[in-house]
């Protein structure tokens, strides 16, 4: 007996113990999961093993210095520097500095009318809000929120800091992933009842979601209690767990329905539906796991909190339809069709659509996989001319006060003073005159303002003013350097300035650069240059398990070449879309950075992967139990797509919607994972599984099956079979 019937043994002989003992469960996840809502962070995109973060570091524990916490933009209907305007500012920047937390207030009014501080236009100022330390930022900036944000008299105040954009995503989140529920759901249930064909067979689906959800939310809130989390994990775990429990529901009950066909009783469907369905089920669940966990390769908490999120999600979706759906089945029976809502028998059938698609095909299989794979190469294209960016105040809906504050400090003020680079000279090797020396040629570099060395302010590779700031610039045998820019510190330019900086001669033994430009610059090399280690992973992990479950050497290669075009022609579209400025009519309203977000770009490669690679086992599996009942190549690929043909694409159809939902959200990058995720499963569905897989079998004939010998034996002996 094999561990599968096994299982499905024991699950049918104590079905309601089963069944009860898992709602008891559901109950308890829902209640710790409940939790996690408010123990989730907004941040997780910087690497914390850059240089960036340790000049971070020693620029507030050696000395004492870090970016302003908050900024305040305030506006005037006349000049700044007006007697009535003076006075108004000067007393709200004295009442910010009476907040409790705040260390430093340096503001225009207040710090000697500094022309940095002073728009372009003339009527606005800008005050710069420094915390103590170990105060609490984010509840401060709330409060700077709540006491001055708006209309002060005849001012008009804007509060901006990466706290109050934080604030501001969290909080669209979360509303958006409500409303990406309400979108998503109604419809879903209605195209459910139509593909299982009952009203019953149709809520299954939710039984495997609800644990897959409700137990990821358990797990990323016991997590909270040991690491940083991100808030974006919550629209994974959502969608990826609707996604897998429509899935595993479809491929089995369609399973099942198949079984009771045959005449076969309740119970022994469902011990048939558990030794093959069930065994693809957990193959699939694992590979996803798998997959997903390759994100905890990168640095960034951002993306890590994505890996705890899928892998809890797939392996909880594979316990529920393992125990609770299997035992449902047994419960149900024939009556898993009860209210119809689809006339004629809602079992699957030997010939179709399906059937029809992939004998067409195989006929003529060159022309038709050439012709296929021109169109996802077409569709690849834009890809070559990618721009990476990062989330910050313009992934939120442009009305949202954080971002008007944000685009009110890029518009109207010569320089990025919320977001200087902080650049660390260890063991200075000259005089203050080196270093101012060293300050103008910083001070020459495109995109800078102004260079604050420890003696001078320099602009333009001349000394202006002399450096009067009361802040400790020399000690512990390092210097400290200020550079701010006028390039907006999440953007290709700031990297260009982190490059120029970082490749400046320096009078110093070593130069240390940070600032949230050098944040930005640290995090997309983090990415990078650990998407080999990823892809190898998801590649190594492909050719093993796809070996394992199909004993052949060339169906897993197969499976990974296909799988590349198909995220190619992704990564193409998301880019035209997003970075060109297209199709806003479908994607919504947003604000046009012409980059895409490069951790979502990581993101959705690694999550469509793993749903294709879910589809390519429901596929493979089918095709291969017909091939080793007798049936030749081509016969048992068009038996196999018109059994799960129907699967995939229904599947497919009900996934894009959860993930087409995200739509709707006001954050950027959250509508760029959606428009990914959704693209990626349409393309997967219908080029690759119906056109491209069948196409591929044809040609390759026998050889589908071949592995040499040594690797035959192995699989033999270690091979994922039936017993």
């Amino acid at each position: 007996m094999s561990p599968f019937e096994s299982l499905a043994r024991t699950v049918v002989r104590y079905r309601w113990t089963v069944l009860i003992g898992y709602l008891v469960s559901l109950a308890v996840f829902g209640f710790i999961g409940a939790g996690v809502f408010g123990a989730l962070g907004s941040r997780g995109f910087d690497d914390p093993g850059s240089e960036s973060t340790r000049a971070a570091a020693i620029l507030v524990n050696t000395f004492g210095s870090d970016a302003p916490t908050a900024v305040l933009a305030i506006e005037s209907s006349v000049d700044i520097a007006s007697p009535a305007t003076t006075a108004s500012a000067s007393a709200l920047a004295n009442a910010v500095a009476k907040v409790d937390g705040v260390r430093q207030v340096v503001s225009y009014w207040t710090s000697g009318q500094p022309a940095q501080l002073k728009s372009t236009d003339g009527r606005t100022g800008q005050v710069l809000v420094f915390t103590d330390k170990g105060a609490d930022a984010q509840a401060l900036t709330q409060t700077l929120i709540d006491q001055f944000s708006g209309e002060q008299g005849d001012l008009t105040v804007y509060v901006y800091g990466w706290n109050v954009v934080g604030d501001a995503i969290t909080t669209t989140i979360t509303g958006d992933l409500a409303k990406a529920e309400g979108i998503a759901i109604p419809i879903t249930v209605v195209i459910l009842m139509f593909v299982f064909g009952s009203v019953v067979a149709a809520g299954l689906p939710f039984m495997v979601a609800g644990a897959s959800i409700l137990g990821s939310f358990t797990v990323l809130f016991l997590l909270t209690k040991l690491t940083d989390v991100s808030v974006f994990a919550l629209n994974l775990a959502t969608g990826l767990g609707l996604a897998l429990g429509i899935d595993y529901a479809l491929l089995m009950i369609s399973r099942f329905r198949e079984e009771l066909k045959t005449g076969a009783t309740s119970d022994d469907a469902v011990v048939t539906t558990m030794r093959t369905a069930g065994k693809t089920v957990l193959v699939s669940g694992i590979t996803v796991a798998i997959t997903l966990a390759s994100l905890m390769v990168f640095p960034q908490y951002f993306l890590k909190s994505f890996a705890y999120a899928g892998v809890s999600v797939s392996l909880f979706a594979v316990l529920g339809a393992l125990t609770a759906l299997p035992a449902m089945l047994a419960i149900l029976g024939p009556n898993v069709n009860r209210l119809k809502v689809r006339r004629g028998d809602l079992a699957p059938t030997d010939t179709g659509a399906w059937s029809s698609i992939a004998r067409f095909v195989m006929r003529r299989p060159w022309p038709v996989m050439i012709g296929a794979i021109a169109l996802l190469l077409v569709m690849a294209y834009p890809a070559l001319q990618v721009a990476f960016g990062q989330v910050d105040d313009r992934a939120l809906p442009p009305s949202n006060p954080a971002a008007v504050a944000g685009e009110v400090l890029r518009d109207r003020f010569p320089g990025q003073e919320s977001a200087p680079y902080g650049v660390v000279l260890i063991n200075p090797t000259g005089d203050a005159t080196a270093i101012d020396t060293y300050g103008k040629q910083l001070s020459m570099i495109p995109d800078v303002v102004r260079v604050t060395t420890p003696t001078s302010i320099i602009v333009g590779g001349a000394v202006v003013a002399p450096n009067v700031s009361q802040e400790t610039w020399t000690t512990d045998g390092m210097t400290r350097v200020t550079v701010v820019g006028n390039a907006p510190p999440f953007d290709t330019r700031a990297v260009a300035v982190v490059d120029a900086l970082r490749a400046a001669p320096a009078p110093a033994a070593e130069v240390i650069v940070g600032g949230q430009g050098a944040a930005y610059a640290d995090s997309n090399s983090g990415i990078l240059g650990r998407v080999w280690i990823v892809a190898l992973w998801i590649a190594i992990t492909t050719l093993i398990v796809l070996f394992l479950f199909t004993g052949s050497v060339l169906l897993p290669v197969k499976a990974l070449i296909l799988n590349v075009l198909s995220l190619a022609a992704t990564l193409g579209a998301l880019v035209w879309v997003f970075q060109g400025g297209h199709l806003t009519w479908l994607v919504g309203d947003y604000t046009n950075t012409n980059t895409v977000d490069i951790s979502s770009i990581a993101l959705i490669a690694v999550v469509a992967f793993a749903l294709s690679m879910d589809y390519e086992l429901f596929m493979l599996s089918r095709i291969k139990e017909e091939h080793d009942a007798g049936r030749s190549t081509a016969d048992a690929v068009a038996f196999g797509l018109q059994r799960t043909g129907r699967i995939v694409t229904a599947a497919a159809l009900l996934i894009a919607i959860v993930f087409a939902s995200f739509l709707s959200s006001g954050v950027t990058n959250i509508k760029q994972l959606g428009f990914g995720v959704t693209v990626a499963i349409i393309l997967d569905a219908t080029v690759v599984r119906a056109i491209l897989v069948p196409a591929f079998m044809r040609i390759a004939g026998k050889a589908n099956w071949w592995a040499p010998p040594p690797l035959r034996r192995l699989h033999d002996r270690i091979g994922l079979r039936d017993s």
